[in-house]
């Protein structure tokens, strides 16, 4: 069993996008924090989105403008310090006799265009489907439409970069380490732990944030502190399909039952479709997609597109389950996706817990978490920060991701377009760190598949604490979709022939 010596100021349970905020956050106030995660960065629920930076248009129609405001505002906030892992994206709504009419429609885009701050972004416009791209790929009854804004994320990402630069800072990061007992001695917080080697552990820390997400009240349970909230587990999921269209417009489509779903370009050849709203009762161990829920979105596309696919023309399905505060909702669709913070002082020792939140708001939401706990933790002691510092890599303009891949591409010549395309979405200027002066493969340790490398697998370990082919292929990068059995059998033989380990020290 180990025992930190001096104890810290921050110890974060959770390394979804929250927990990893938090700890960023805090790291940069000068606390000293520890982030414990039971299995990989963002392996739950943070790397299951619709992958998408919005406010959340839909959200107008239940009245909660306070949160879409917060998350339009963040959106422009997140674009300027991630340029590399969010970009803007248009989004074409095509009108549906039918179902809510068009001056609905048009009102609900001009709010979602003015309340929120936006600069940018363009602004909504109305679109003849008959002369727009993204018409031609659609059933012809739908002739008129509108186009607007919102924002794309590599969400797994998002959470790794929080990370990276949380232990940049000094954070220490325990990824694969489950929390199994909390409790409060002489004024510290006491968490024993066990590693995925069954290695125990045992810290200690002045305050406990609970960014738990779906398993938040399972952990006060751990913690034996009442909860405040009550929560909703909705399990969304979503297909990818090979593309159903060749333009970069992504979809907002309307269904009859009042739902809506997205339809959005994917990873050069596919198309992602998402997401339903299922109560989820199961283990969260066990999360994915139903027969019913694939069914449900192929026939949802197949209202709208020429193009029409069934459950065999799904190639792959991903299911998260969204923690929602309980407010009383008939209809999962309809429950709150807004989040609480709150702080127990009972025991002596702080503890925050995070209930609900929504990918866009996490920063918004550890600046106030952080914030809560600065009157009680002496460590926290500087200002609020994280809305002007780039993520890991993300230190170039908005518009500054073509003129990196044109230098990429001078500089590694022997790199494909859709290699440096990656590489940039992914690292952005970080890339120079581990493609160096390479020349050809083999100065980069060679090529596995589809432009992965050696020595990019190797800063997937050694900085973003990635220890299994799935860590690489499924939430470092979403190769996983473009790699044989056959090349995943080689880079399974590539892990086991170096030592896989965290860089940072224990």
């Amino acid at each position: 069993m180990t025992d930190a010596p001096i104890p810290y100021d921050v110890i974060v349970i959770g390394g979804g996008v929250n927990g990893a905020g938090v700890a960023r956050d805090a790291a940069g106030r000068g606390a000293r924090v520890l982030l414990i995660e039971q299995g990989d960065l963002a392996q739950g629920t943070s790397s299951a989105s619709t992958k998408l930076i919005h406010g959340g248009l839909r959200y107008l129609e239940h009245y909660e403008f306070g949160l879409v405001r917060e998350a339009l505002a963040e959106r422009e906030i997140l674009w300027g310090i991630a340029p590399h892992i969010i970009w803007p994206m248009r989004f074409v709504l095509p009108y549906r006799d039918g179902l809510r009419p068009r001056w609905l429609l048009r009102l609900g885009l001009f709010l979602y265009d003015h309340i929120g701050g936006r600069r940018k972004l363009p602004p909504t416009r109305s679109i003849d489907l008959a002369r727009h791209p993204a018409g031609a790929p659609l059933q012809p009854q739908y002739a008129k439409g509108f186009e607007y804004s919102d924002g794309w994320v590599d969400d797994a990402r998002l959470v790794t970069l929080n990370a990276r630069d949380a232990a940049d800072r000094g954070a220490r990061i325990k990824t694969r380490t489950r929390a199994d007992l909390m409790r409060v001695e002489d004024g510290l917080w006491v968490v024993e732990a066990t590693g995925a080697n069954g290695q125990a552990y045992r810290f200690t820390g002045r305050s406990l944030v609970n960014a738990a997400g779906p398993a938040v009240l399972d952990l006060l349970r751990r913690a034996a502190a009442p909860p405040d909230y009550q929560m909703r587990l909705v399990r969304g999921s979503h297909i990818v399909v090979r593309k159903l269209f060749d333009h970069d417009f992504a979809y907002f489509f309307q269904l009859p039952d009042g739902r809506i779903f997205f339809a959005i370009p994917y990873e050069r050849d596919f198309t992602l479709i998402g997401t339903t709203d299922q109560d989820h009762e199961g283990s969260l161990a066990d999360v994915h997609a139903s027969a019913e829920e694939i069914a449900y979105l192929c026939e949802g596309a197949n209202q709208y597109f020429a193009a029409q696919i069934g459950p065999d023309d799904v190639v792959w399905t991903y299911s998260g389950v969204r923690p929602l505060v309980e407010d009383g909702s008939g209809k999962p669709e309809a429950a709150t996706r807004g989040y609480r913070i709150d702080l127990d002082l009972e025991e002596g020792a702080p503890l925050l817990t995070i209930y609900g939140g929504k990918i866009t708001s996490y920063r918004h939401v550890a600046e106030d978490a952080v914030d809560d706990l600065a009157a009680h933790v002496a460590a926290l002691t500087g200002a609020r920060w994280t809305a002007g510092a780039p993520l890991p890599g993300g230190d170039f303009r908005t518009d500054g991701a073509a003129a990196l891949k044109a230098d990429y591409r001078l500089a590694h010549p022997f790199l494909s377009a859709a290699t440096v395309d990656r590489i940039v979405k992914a690292y952005g200027t970080d890339a120079r760190a581990w493609l160096g002066t390479a020349e050809n493969w083999d100065d980069l340790g060679g090529e596995i598949a589809h432009g992965l490398s050696a020595a990019e697998i190797r800063w997937m370990i050694d900085r973003e604490w990635a220890q299994t082919s799935d860590d690489i292929l499924w939430r470092r990068s979403k190769l996983g979709l473009h790699f044989t059995a056959e090349d995943i059998k080689r880079l399974d033989g590539f892990l086991d022939g170096i030592a896989v380990k965290p860089a940072l020290p224990e």
